[in-house]
């Protein structure tokens, strides 16, 4: 312990007296660890870390699964009340139940009316989550009725900001749609997890259904989240689940047939996607990590083999090869420490300034932190630099021959054997940039695509705003009609307006699917019915959106009950027969009401924009009881210069109307980009790094072979060398190992492209052209940094040179 305090001390001798040496190692083993942590942080708090329930690994998601004939490729889809009822009667595996919807109330305060959503769930929800309020109660069993559902439960945030955080909150009364509701309890900020909807509400109510709605089986629009017994699996629940499945696809055939369920654990489900991308990240990050060890172990080896002199008088007093290995590899494991602490600093000031664009595209992005375990992070990944970092130039040094080392006047180059070292180091770093290059190419090459997909509407100019009219205050088809027929009537006259109209859910952000049966066929089986995106639409959506009337056409003021199909649409319900004219029903919403399909339109994708343009439906009728839409807006100015006044057209119809969600057209498809953003951003910030990197160390070994080879160069341009001569000869010196790591490098980033390509859309992971421009940008990057110390080397005076030797 002695020797190793001794060797402490001594190492911080050494490097006090090498300050910017030490500062160069530092800031560079800081950037590695620091963007290390940073990444590790996030994918600490979203995989490792559990959710914060009591037991949160009992807790799962249950959902329908979908007759694959009509609704191919979707595997989840919300639950039907009457099944869930089944559900919760038959099974055994679960310590409990809950189901629970959301819920748009208008509030009127002392201010503007404002848009609050609430989760409206099943007494036994908060016992199911096992969560407690910090206030008052939960909801109790008899309270889930209408009779006695005008109770809510605040969120904490809710609490604050509206109550003013009052210890007598409970027993006050909210005007929630102009009705009072008794705050009975508060839940504590824990509860709230953002990446789990429900819990991230303002406020929670009592489902309350009415008994006709706990009878509803074939149309599902509910969620449900459930509890397993002690020591029961996901697929233990999973097989339970099955055989209650095929029970009720027996007892209820027309509703049932071909619908399954299925068994995901809430946190797998909060997780989703991001998986695969945190993980692509973690290991483009360590490959940062390793590319500033290989750049260390260049300046340390170069130092080490620069201190050859002193550690040959060390040897020759009696200190063995293991000593002198020990005091190298500690003073690697200061500079590493000192890296960490740095780069620990570095990761938390990252997060910091990027918690707002991580709230927005990573699910807990709000638990993200530097706790213990981050902390124990940054040790080993300290530890792993200093001997990743510090072990090759430790035994390099030990080699050292004694009596070279001892010579006055001797050259000052490490031999040839130091030189191939620090050749090998280049040629890694330039393999490893050429795979960081290649997957962020490939990311950034596939958000582009994405961006310019044909999603069959043009965003641009357009503005929306989404209202949701209380049920209480327009509570039938003829107010709700009247109130946005004025709505888009005065928007129309608005300067800078071209055209409005409206659509339930906007294109890319999903929406309702439903079966459509066609005249003259008969309602099949759930399994064998086809299904269509069904939106509902006002006159003037299509023009506001740049969608095409192919055939027919688009729906009139003056209709009663209308359709237009999309193109995939009329292929799919009529094939090559001519749909217009004919008439189709829409079951879940009635089995008599026949509508005439007067046009067919162009195919828009209504959800990611990454997949094909789905089968959709637009349906219109003169009496509508669609008390929420988006009000689209196709303007010859910029579109958000009209928020104001589009939301004062509104206000000015209702003063107790909320408008919310005003946005352009083009930020609401670029939302649905997050993700792809996210990876394609941060893997471009860690190539750019890594490419830098390789700069400085291709520039590093060439500045040394310079200073070893001097006197060589200087015997060269005494013999007749010319410029040229030189310069090519270092140049070589530096494009060999550049173009070994190259190609190194490509190999490399072909076997790996196969992790890409779920993450990708519309260019292959292994893209030739892509690959061809990291190439090229590594080869002139490598030539740039070769070429200022071949300059030097063209400077070098013989005379001098050859005197100093």
């Amino acid at each position: 312990m002695r020797t190793l305090l001794a060797d402490f001390r001594y190492a911080l001798r050494v490097l006090s007296r090498a300050p910017s040496f030490a500062v160069a190692v530092i800031a560079v083993l800081a950037l590695g660890i620091g963007a290390n942590t940073a990444i590790f942080s996030i994918v600490n708090a979203v995989l490792l870390r559990p959710l914060p329930f009591e037991d949160p690994d009992r807790l799962v998601r249950l959902f329908h699964e979908p007759p694959q004939a009509a609704f191919p490729g979707i595997h989840r889809f919300s639950v039907s009340p009457a099944n869930f009822y089944d559900w919760k009667r038959g099974a055994g595996l679960f310590e409990g139940m809950a189901i629970y919807r959301f819920r748009q109330f208008t509030l009127v305060g002392s201010g503007n009316a404002e848009t609050v959503v609430a989760g409206a769930v099943g007494s036994d929800f908060f016992q199911v989550v096992r969560a407690r309020p910090m206030l008052g109660r939960v909801f109790l069993a008899e309270e889930d009725t209408p009779a006695r559902g005008h109770i809510v439960i605040l969120s904490n945030g809710f609490w604050k900001s509206h109550l003013g955080g009052a210890p007598d909150a409970v027993g006050r009364t909210l005007p929630l749609d102009g009705e009072a509701y008794t705050i009975v309890g508060v839940m504590p900020a824990g509860f709230s997890v953002a990446s789990w909807g429900v819990t991230a509400r303002d406020l929670w109510v009592p489902l309350a259904y009415k008994d006709a709605e706990r009878a509803v089986r074939d149309n599902h629009n509910a969620q449900v989240i459930a509890r397993l017994k002690p020591g029961v699996g996901a697929a233990q629940a999973q097989s339970e689940m099955d055989v209650i499945s095929t029970r009720l696809e027996r007892e209820y055939p027309q509703a049932n047939a071909g619908w399954g369920a299925t068994v995901i654990p809430l946190q797998e489900l909060i997780v989703g996607d991001i998986r695969m991308s945190l993980v692509m990240l973690l290991a483009a990050v360590a490959l940062v990590l390793l590319i500033a060890c290989a750049n260390v172990g260049n300046l340390l080896l170069a130092r080490a083999i620069g201190r050859r002199k002193e550690i040959a008088i060390r040897s020759a007093l009696g200190a063995g090869r293991a000593r002198v290995f020990q005091q190298l590899l500690i003073e690697s494991l200061v500079l590493a420490m000192a890296g960490g602490a740095a780069g620990q600093r570095f990761a938390r000031a990252s997060l910091a300034a990027g918690a707002k664009l991580l709230s927005h595209q990573v699910p807990r992005a709000d638990e993200i932190a530097i706790d213990a375990r981050v902390l124990l992070f940054v040790v080993g990944a300290s530890f792993l630099t200093a001997l990743l970092a510090g072990a090759l130039p430790a035994i390099r040094a030990g080699r050292s021959d004694l009596n070279d080392a001892l010579k006055e006047g001797g050259r000052s180059d490490a031999g040839a054997a130091g030189i191939r070292t620090r050749r090998l180091l280049i040629v890694c770093e330039v393999a490893l940039s050429v795979v960081l290059l290649m997957g962020a190419g490939v990311m950034l090459r596939s958000l582009l695509a994405l961006r310019n997909v044909d999603a069959g509407f043009d965003p641009r100019n357009v503005l929306t705003l989404h209202v949701a009219l209380p049920q209480t205050r327009y509570a039938t088809p003829a107010q709700i009609s009247t109130f946005f027929d004025t709505a888009l009537q005065r928007l129309r006259v608005l300067p800078g307006v071209q055209t409005a109209g409206a659509i339930d859910d906007l294109p890319s952000q999903g929406g309702s699917v439903q079966p459509v049966v066609i005249e003259g066929k008969t309602e099949l089986l759930p399994r064998d019915q086809p299904t269509v995106e069904v939106r509902k639409i006002m006159p003037g959506y299509l023009r506001a959106m740049a969608i095409p009337v192919l055939r027919g056409r688009d729906v009139a003021d003056s209709d009663v009950e209308v359709l237009l199909v999309s193109r995939a649409a009329a292929k799919l319900l009529w094939g090559d027969a001519d749909p217009v004219g004919r008439r189709a029903t829409l079951p879940l919403q009635s089995k008599t009401v026949s509508k005439e399909v007067v046009g067919i339109v162009g195919d828009v994708k209504q959800g990611e924009l990454s997949a094909p343009a789905a089968a959709t439906v637009y349906e219109y009728t003169s009496e509508r009881n669609w008390n929420s839409l988006s009000l689209v807006l196709r303007t010859s100015v910029p579109p958000l210069s009209l928020a104001q006044s589009a939301a004062a057209v509104v206000r000015a119809i209702d003063p107790q109307q909320p408008v919310e969600d005003i946005r352009s057209m083009q930020d609401v498809l670029d939302e649905t980009l997050t993700s792809q953003r996210f990876s394609a951003l941060l893997l471009a910030l860690f190539a750019s790094v890594a490419l830098v990197l390789a700069s400085v160390g291709i520039y590093s070994v060439l500045s040394y072979i310079v200073r070893g080879r001097s006197r060589e160069i200087g015997i060269r341009t005494a013999l007749g060398a010319r410029t040229g001569d030189v310069v090519r000869l270092i140049v070589f010196e530096g494009m060999t190992p550049a173009v070994i790591g190259i190609a190194a490098g490509a190999v490399a980033a072909l076997g790996a492209a196969r992790i890409l390509e779920k993450l990708v859309f519309g260019v292959s992971p292994s893209d030739p052209l892509t690959l061809a421009v990291v190439a090229g940008t590594l080869a002139i990057v490598a030539l740039m940094a070769s070429l200022v110390p071949a300059y030097r080397a063209s400077r070098l005076d013989p005379l001098e040179v050859l005197r100093a030797s």
